[in-house]
């Protein structure tokens, strides 16, 4: 069976455009699920599948956060991996659908689960904005933040793998992309309207091998940038087969802790130190 992946939101559960990708288990908010069930739901998740990878982003609520670690000590488990993810939703979503695909392939669960900050860096995660005056995720000067006031505005932001901020169309917007073939995950607060940066710029500029678009914007999207009124964006690595070679390549060794195996310098399920004496 491949290993269960969870996520704390069903819109952080993307289709998967080529090849199969088991769907991904959705825990929910403290107020919508009772920790009886939640417990019952990753007890019969590991019974089935033996370790679970939940991903979420890490702006979620600290309350929603406490509930994810009560279910891991309620089932006294080490085989539960809780792993938050610096990335706006849409790139949480396709890092988990990543996941998903990887899950089916001879990765231990051990390094899957590290492997986690390693696919986030190759993600390229950013939005078109039509205001800046409540993000906070980039450096963001006082010009930029009185030019949010006026009328037909739009900022181009990228907050992954590192960040800048741009006007579209005022010059000076073209932003570094990615040296690998990626595809495009779109998703947008309503129907397009005008030109579209993201899709007008940005895509045949990056020479994304694909576009898929997603309607409507994750729910914490709006929360995350500020603003609903926003084109939010993911160009990644499409072919689970790059993705399974780019994890290989990398050393692997032993939790000290737990015995997985596992890549980087973190287990993802006991958070101990790689190389770190017992």
């Amino acid at each position: 069976m491949p290993i269960a992946i969870a996520v704390t939101s069903p819109d952080l559960v993307l289709p998967a455009p080529d090849g199969p990708a088991p769907t991904a288990a959705v825990f929910r908010p403290p107020d919508a699920q009772p920790l009886e069930t939640a417990v019952a739901q990753a007890a019969l998740l590991l019974d089935q599948c033996g370790h679970l990878v939940v991903v979420y982003p890490d702006a979620l609520p600290a309350d929603y956060v406490r509930r994810l670690h009560s279910v891991r000590s309620v089932l006294e488990s080490d085989r539960v991996a809780l792993l938050p993810v610096a990335l706006p939703p849409l790139a949480v979503a396709v890092l988990a659908r990543q996941l998903r695909q990887l899950s089916l392939s001879d990765l231990g669960p051990g390094v899957l689960a590290s492997a986690t900050r390693l696919l986030a860096h190759y993600i390229y995660a950013g939005a078109q904005l039509a205001s800046v005056a409540r993000f906070d995720r980039v450096p963001v000067g006082l010009g930029p933040h009185l030019t949010s006031l006026l009328p037909g505005v739009r900022f181009g932001v990228l907050v992954n793998p590192a960040p800048r901020l741009v006007r579209p169309g005022g010059g000076g917007d073209d932003v570094p992309g990615p040296a690998y073939p990626t595809r495009l995950t779109v998703a947008r607060d309503g129907p397009r309207k005008g030109d579209d940066w993201v899709l007008d710029h940005l895509a045949p500029g990056w020479r994304v091998e694909g576009v898929q678009e997603i309607s409507p914007l994750p729910a914490d999207s709006a929360r995350w940038w500020g603003t609903r009124r926003a084109v939010e964006f993911a160009a990644a690595i499409p072919d689970p087969s790059i993705l399974y070679q780019l994890i290989t390549s990398v050393r692997r060794e032993e939790c000290h802790w737990c015995g997985l195996e596992l890549i980087g310098d973190r287990c993802g399920f006991c958070s101990a130190a790689a190389g770190a004496a017992a």
